[in-house]
């Protein structure tokens, strides 16, 4: 695409009638730069991207997009923010690729990654050809590509899209993240409907208040745009036992969908039975009723499966191929998932790390708990540390036996981020092990036939970042060998 076209799309005040080279790629990272590439300069947290425009240009940048004025022998572009800037490039550069895709978009406290995996298996069952972006991974067709961030910034994110759209796929699946929607991620991206999940606690060290955490999640709804057009649909589906549902609603003009468990929804879960193995409920959508029996456990597993139909029902799917699907979901890696080496007790790896999404698992477990109930629990590092005393109390209120431990510290003192989670706890009986290894190799020694141990936190992930090194380190390959070595 020429660079004169390619800039039209940010309708400056000017048109730009300067050199018009070829551009081959867009970059915001000057190692990937080649030649004919448009280097566009991010300002981030740590580095600066107009500190790296010159050696874009060496690598073979054609153009450079800044916010300031650079000396280069290449065409510099300015604009006041090249982030937004660059989201609006991404999607013209890649063709407007979500276009092409049916797109659901998920955000939440909790329940984001579990959510999106329900609903793509749902969608793929029925025959359709999928993506998803999340937490765990990206998955393009039958491809799966290691992500860092939840929701990738926005020149990752649609080249994925445009990636996906090449390789046939029809309906795509992606978390959103509070992140993202502040940051102007996803914008460009043209959802068709749009799941929450709940808000709690979390991210307070980005957000700083948790009205500022709402409204950040609100800009997906509001995004779903301000037109009724029956060839695309919009929907929000929202979860009606939240209380910010409420603003979400006001938020849109999409038509909403609700779902819950407590209060009024179209969506509504009753009769809930919970057992080790799975959970029954009857599902009511106006007078009909249909008998859902799920391997899934937990009211919070209930919350999540009611999220997914409502998406697969308005997205116009069958009843009948959705509560198959979902009655065939055996579980999503390191949510609520078993550690079996033979033993005569159980051990649950979850990745619950905030007040909300622990006291979910443990009140869960506690239905069908007859003897001890062990948690292992930490607070990650330069994160959130008003949690930290909450995540201990609710450990020390809903478990028998408490260990406290790292999860990833990053660059703060792993005793220090100990000591911010006892300051909840005074009074109570509990461990203190840093070492996650040894704390959990003290859980299996010392648990009993009957007992479970939840070991939260950290869930799929398989490695621990201590200072600036990351380690391998996976919750139930540790649980395993801690199993098998008793």
């Amino acid at each position: 695409m020429k660079l004169q076209k390619l800039l039209e799309n940010l309708h400056a005040i000017l048109p730009y009638n300067g050199e018009n080279p070829e551009i081959t790629s867009i970059e915001n990272d000057n190692r990937k730069v080649q030649k004919g590439s448009l280097f566009i300069c991010i300002k981030g947290y740590t580095v600066d991207g107009h500190d790296f425009a010159e050696s874009a240009v060496k690598n073979g940048a054609a153009a450079v997009l800044a916010e300031r004025p650079l000396e280069l022998d290449v065409p510099v572009l300015l604009v006041n923010d090249t982030t937004r800037a660059m989201a609006v490039l991404a999607d013209a550069f890649y063709g407007q690729p979500t276009k092409s895709l049916h797109l659901i978009g998920i955000t939440g406290t909790n329940g984001k990654t579990t959510t999106s995996h329900l609903i793509e298996k749902i969608f793929a069952d029925a025959g359709k050809k999928t993506g998803l972006i999340g937490t765990m991974y990206t998955k393009i067709a039958d491809q799966i590509i290691e992500t860092k961030n939840t929701t990738p910034e926005s020149l990752t994110l649609q080249k994925t899209f445009n990636q996906m759209v090449d390789a046939g796929v029809d309906t795509a699946v992606m978390e959103v993240s509070s992140h993202a929607l502040d940051l102007g991620r996803v914008h460009g991206c043209d959802y068709n409907v749009a799941v929450f999940t709940n808000l709690t606690q979390d991210h307070l060290d980005y957000h700083q208040t948790m009205e500022e955490y709402k409204r950040a999640k609100s800009l997906l709804f509001a995004q779903l745009g301000n037109t009724f057009d029956l060839s695309k649909p919009k929907y929000a589906v929202l979860n009606a036992d939240d209380d910010a549902s409420e603003m979400y609603s006001r938020s849109t003009a999409a038509h909403v969908v609700t779902y819950g468990i407590e209060q009024k929804a179209d969506l509504k879960a009753k009769n809930i039975q919970m057992t080790p193995k799975g959970t029954v409920f009857d599902l009511e959508i106006m007078d009909i009723t249909y008998p859902i029996r799920m391997q899934l456990i937990g009211k919070f597993s209930v919350y999540n499966v009611l999220a997914s139909i409502a998406a697969a029902l308005v997205s116009g799917l069958e009843m009948e191929q959705i509560i198959h699907s979902i009655e065939s979901v055996e579980g999503v890696a390191g949510r609520v998932e078993l550690v079996n080496a033979g033993q005569d007790f159980t051990v649950i790896v979850d990745y619950a790390h905030t007040p909300d999404s622990l006291e979910n698992v443990l009140k869960t477990i506690q239905q069908f708990a007859e003897k001890k109930v062990f948690v292992i629990v930490g607070c990650g590092g330069d994160r959130d540390r008003t949690k930290r005393p909450l995540m201990a109390q609710i450990a020390c209120q809903l478990a028998t036996d408490v260990i406290l431990t790292s999860d990833n510290p990053r660059s703060e003192d792993p005793l220090e981020i100990l000591k911010d989670m006892e300051a909840g706890v005074k009074g109570e009986t509990y461990q203190v092990i840093p070492d996650r290894r040894k704390a959990i190799y003290t859980a299996v020694s010392q648990a009993s036939a009957g007992d479970i141990i939840l070991i939260a936190g950290k869930g799929h992930e398989t490695y621990q970042i201590i200072g600036k090194e990351v380690h391998d380190f996976d919750d139930r390959l540790v649980a395993r060998e801690a199993i098998e070595g008793r």
